[in-house]
Parts: structure tokens; C-alpha cells; sequence
């Protein structure tokens, strides 16, 4: 399997993956991904060069989402002076479940963090998703706070702010990285 950039020909794949993974979490009893996500901030995100794609032969396995910005209001003005990088949209296709297709991917993530001369790979998680939680801590991740208040967005309840983090540090992934080198992240 190799790790790609995804390219504007990847926004469908993403969508359906998006769809497959809030269909599947619905069915565990979880809201998590129940409202559509707008292509245009996916598109937005390709464009950028933060996602990228696990490839097996044609087929799309995976995808994860790695970023030195954190969304705006969950890490302390303190943690943010830290090199980071922040995991988002970590998902694997159903056809992969059962293969820690996810728990390389964040191995590979970690990796590409400490290439990066972060210090932290950092994720926030949905609030109510017990279960995905877990997943995170089985990977290594050590919860931090789980932040409630409104969002910069609607100024709602937060829905996604189960904070995590683990060190950034080399990992055998057993992918192809056929990604560009990264960017050093500095703060």
C-alpha cells in the first residue's frame, strides 16, 4: 500500500468515504459525521496539500487529514507555541475494517510529524464517540481535556473536543510514502 497526496480527482472518493463512515458510526449509536461535509472545504483542504491517500493497487483504502493548524479555540495559547501537527478525517473504507489499516496511518502521521521536527501528533475527537476515544488511547494518545464550550463557528456546543495527543517519533508504517518531504513546523 502506498500514502499519496490526494488530487482534485479525489473529492468523490473522499465524499462516499465520508458517507460509508457516518452510515457505519450510525449504526454504532453515534451522531458523529451525521451532517454532510461541504466539498468545497474539502476541495479547499486538497488544495492545500494536507490530505492524503491510502492507495492499494486502484483501490482506495484510506484517507487521513494532517495539519500544523489546530481548529481555532481548543488548544491553550501555551500548547500551540509547541511544534504540531494535528490529525483530522482519519478514515478507513468498511472494505479495509479489521486491519489497523487507522493505527498505521497514525503511525504513519507521527512519523511525518517528527520528520517535521514537531514535537506532538495532536487530534480532537467527537465528544460522545466512547468507543473511538478508546481507539486513540489504544494508539498511544493521552488524553488532555475535553473542551464543551461553543465553537468559533456557531457558537453552539462543541461536538468535537475530546483533546489528545501523543509524541511525535520515527515509526515503522510499512507504507510507500510517496509524499512530498514535509515542511518543518515551527511555532
Amino acid at each position: 500500500m502506498i500514502v499519496t497526496p490526494a488530487t482534485p480527482d479525489d473529492l468523490a472518493v473522499l465524499l462516499a468515504f465520508r458517507e460509508e463512515a457516518a452510515s457505519w458510526i450510525a449504526e454504532l449509536g453515534s451522531d458523529q459525521w451525521s451532517r454532510p461535509y461541504p466539498a468545497d472545504r474539502l476541495m479547499a483542504t486538497i488544495e492545500a496539500g494536507t490530505v492524503f491517500m491510502v492507495r492499494a493497487g486502484e483501490r482506495t483504502a484510506a484517507t487521513i487529514t494532517l495539519t500544523p493548524e489546530a481548529e481555532e479555540g481548543l488548544w491553550s495559547k501555551e500548547e500551540l507555541s509547541e511544534p504540531s501537527m494535528f490529525v483530522n478525517k482519519l478514515t478507513v473504507s468498511r472494505q479495509y475494517a479489521g486491519r489497523d489499516l487507522g493505527g498505521r496511518l497514525l503511525n504513519w502521521a507521527g512519523d511525518r510529524a517528527f520528520r517535521s521536527s514537531a514535537k506532538w501528533l495532536r487530534l480532537d475527537a467527537w465528544t460522545t464517540n466512547d468507543a473511538l476515544q478508546r481507539y486513540y488511547l489504544r494508539h498511544g494518545f493521552q488524553h488532555v481535556r475535553t473542551v464543551l464550550e461553543g465553537s468559533a463557528v456557531n457558537g453552539g456546543p462543541r461536538v468535537s473536543g475530546w483533546l489528545a495527543q501523543r509524541e511525535a517519533r520515527p515509526a515503522d508504517h510499512g507504507f510507500v510514502d510517496q509524499t512530498p518531504p514535509p515542511m518543518p513546523v515551527t511555532r
